[in-house]
C-alpha cells in the first residue's frame, strides 16, 4: 500500500493528514511564527512616536524567517515515509515548503502530486479534500434536486 500525505500548512500550525490504505492518521502542528512586531516606542494604541523603527525590524524579520525554517523542517519530519504528497494553503508557507523540499532534496522527484492553493479549512474539510485527492472516484458529487 502506498502512503499517501495531504499537508493544509499556513504560518499558523500545519494539519497533515497521512492515508495508509484503509488507516489515516491526523497530525496538527502549531507554529511558533510570529506574525507582528512590536516596538518599544509604539503607544497604547499602536501608534509609532515618530522614531525609525528599521532595525527593529529586520531583527524581526530575520527572527520570522528562522522560526518559518524551523517550523516547516519540523512538518517535514512527518512526511519522510509518505510515497506522494500533496501541499495547500492560503498563503506563502504552502510555497516555502515546496521550495525546501525541491531544493535540499527531502522527497524523490514525483512524489510530490501537487501543491494548491486553498482557504481556511476545517478538519473534516482537510481530510475531505485528501482523500478526494488520491481517491477521486470514491466520492461522486451529488445529484441536484429537481
Amino acid at each position: 500500500m502506498k502512503r499517501q500525505t495531504g499537508i493544509w500548512i499556513d504560518s499558523s500550525k500545519a494539519i497533515i493528514v497521512a492515508l495508509d490504505g484503509d488507516t489515516e492518521k491526523i497530525t496538527e502542528i502549531d507554529s511558533e511564527v510570529e506574525n507582528s512586531v512590536h516596538h518599544n516606542d509604539e503607544g497604547n494604541k499602536g501608534t509609532f512616536s515618530g522614531v525609525h523603527h528599521g532595525n527593529s525590524d529586520k531583527k524581526f524579520d530575520n527572527r520570522k524567517e528562522q522560526e518559518l525554517d524551523y517550523f516547516i523542517k519540523s512538518v517535514l519530519s512527518y512526511v519522510k515515509k509518505s510515497d506522494e504528497l500533496i501541499v495547500f494553503g492560503p498563503a506563502q508557507t504552502k510555497t516555502k515548503l515546496e521550495q525546501k523540499l525541491m531544493t535540499d532534496h527531502l522527497i524523490e522527484p514525483g512524489k510530490l502530486k501537487a501543491v494548491e492553493t486553498a482557504d481556511k479549512m476545517t478538519l473534516n474539510q482537510i481530510v475531505e479534500k485528501v482523500r478526494r485527492f488520491y481517491n477521486p472516484y470514491e466520492y461522486k458529487e451529488p445529484k441536484p434536486k429537481s
